[in-house]
């Protein structure tokens, strides 16, 4: 038997990937314990969408497990095996603000339950290969420093700057910034999985994502920007900017794209290998931009305001250069594009409140 396992199974990537890999694999064993409604709030809960894949994926198998809990994981691990090919490493705790209340909590879930994941792998599956979503934060505040120039309705890096063709590469240091405590905590799990790979030469992959967004995310104020900047858009709640003028730019990737990279790497693994990831140059705004483009798709006027203090940590420009993932992965592109994504955030939102 040939099993894929993915933690945060019920999650915006890990929904996404239960759903792309089901038919290459044949059982897709998905662990997630709706920790985000703890964090975020019910409004955040994602069990509509594990009931959705229970009901849609009929070889998938979902585990109600933390993955804090070495037991419960490893009873799961010690169930399958070495029919365990493939580990996607999703679950984690996602928000900077959210850190700071509760440090070690967060770090538990995204240092602790990470080092728990890859030594069972070890154990019990060495030649699977694993792949973690790490974040754009382990490079701190170090973006901020790079030279920006304000134009209208975004910020931009000067374009003499080696970064302004394709955005920020994997050589951008991790070292002397200011992560955010969440940044901290996926620090230490990203060099976790490289260094196993490293150490003990397993197919591990670390994914650096700029916003990770699609159709299937569960946004709120706290995570999800695009997800929750929508919902607000046809809800005309209330959404507050905060800082550097609404100008502060991301790079967004849909789910699919990210999982597709994901696919690409299983067919032809390396060892601990770091890839940067998200839309780059293909899909990108600003906080203006984005708030124009959701008035447009949801032919509604938003309903926000503006406050001076920017989050901690939080980068002006960030965009994700991914130029050596496909240099590795020629085959690999990207299928959606911030229009894409945005209305199918509105469709599926539709949906669920019909």
């Amino acid at each position: 038997m040939k099993i894929a396992l993915i933690t945060g199974s019920a999650g915006l990537i890990g929904s996404e990937s239960v759903e792309f890999f089901h038919d290459k694999f044949d059982l897709i064993v998905g662990i997630d314990n709706n920790y985000r409604a703890v964090l975020f709030g019910d409004n955040a809960s994602v069990e509509w969408n594990n009931t959705r894949l229970l009901g849609k994926i009929p070889n998938y198998r979902h585990y109600s497990a933390d993955i804090r809990d070495n037991e419960a994981l490893g009873k799961i691990f010690r169930e399958y095996q070495k029919d365990i090919r493939l580990i996607i490493h999703t679950a984690a705790q996602p928000s900077h603000d959210w850190a700071a209340k509760d440090p070690h909590t967060d770090f538990t879930i995204n240092a602790n339950g990470t080092l728990n994941l890859l030594e069972l792998t070890r154990q019990h599956c060495p030649d699977a290969a694993f792949v973690f979503t790490s974040t754009n934060k382990v490079y701190g505040d170090t973006p901020n420093f790079l030279p920006l120039v304000e134009l209208e309705n975004r910020w931009e890096i000067a374009e003499s700057h080696p970064y302004y063709k394709h955005g920020i590469d994997e050589h951008m240091s991790i070292d002397q910034t200011k992560h955010s405590l969440f940044g901290a905590s996926k620090v230490a799990a990203d060099v976790l999985v490289q260094e196993y790979g490293k150490y003990f030469n397993m197919k591990t992959v670390v994914f650096r994502g700029g916003c990770l967004t699609g159709p299937n995310h569960s946004g709120t104020q706290l995570h999800g920007f695009l997800s929750y900047l929508m919902k607000c858009a046809l809800t005309k709640e209330h959404y507050t900017v905060f800082g550097y003028k609404g100008k502060q730019v991301r790079d967004n990737i849909h789910s699919w794209d990210l999982v597709n990279m994901f696919w690409h790497f299983y067919l032809n693994p390396r060892m601990g290998e770091v890839y940067n990831a998200g839309g780059g140059r293909h899909s990108n705004c600003s906080m203006k931009e984005a708030i124009a483009l959701c008035e447009q798709i949801s032919g509604n006027k938003m309903n926000y305001s503006y406050s001076e203090d920017n989050r901690i940590g939080d980068h002006i420009w960030y965009i994700s250069d991914v130029s050596r993932f496909k240099v590795h992965y020629p085959g690999w592109d990207w299928k959606y594009n911030l229009e894409d994504i945005l209305q199918q955030i509105q469709q599926s939102f539709l949906t669920r409140v019909e």
